[in-house]
């Protein structure tokens, strides 16, 4: 069993920058592919990014070029520095880890891009 805790996020104006951060226990971290996914009211949830123990990262076509995320593998610790932000960008974050069938979700953390 894996537990996943949220923290960083807030209310943005739009144009700023806000850094989420994920910590996990239990497992085996490294084995484990760790992610940010987002829900926004009314939306499904969808991918942000994910990352591979050894760096490897997906993102979702809205957020190349503006979000990064990063992992430490010793603090296991899994990081979204979200730059540029857009009202579109406002949602619930989720860290997510999943490894084969199984996978396991934090509580969430909103983020809100208004001015």
């Amino acid at each position: 069993q894996v537990q996943l805790v949220e923290s960083g996020g807030g209310l943005v104006q739009p144009g700023g920058s806000l850094r989420l951060s994920c910590a996990a226990s239990g497992g085996l971290f490294i084995t484990y592919v760790m992610g940010w996914y987002r829900q926004a009211p009314g939306k499904q949830r969808e991918l942000v990014a994910d990352i591979t123990s050894g760096g490897t990262t997906v993102y979702g076509d809205s957020v190349k070029g503006r979000f990064t995320i990063s992992r430490d593998n010793a603090k296991k610790t899994v990081d979204l520095q979200m730059n540029s932000l857009k009202p579109d960008d406002t949602a619930v974050y989720y860290c997510n880890c999943r490894r084969g069938r199984e996978g396991y979700w934090g509580q969430g953390t909103q983020v809100t891009i208004s001015s």
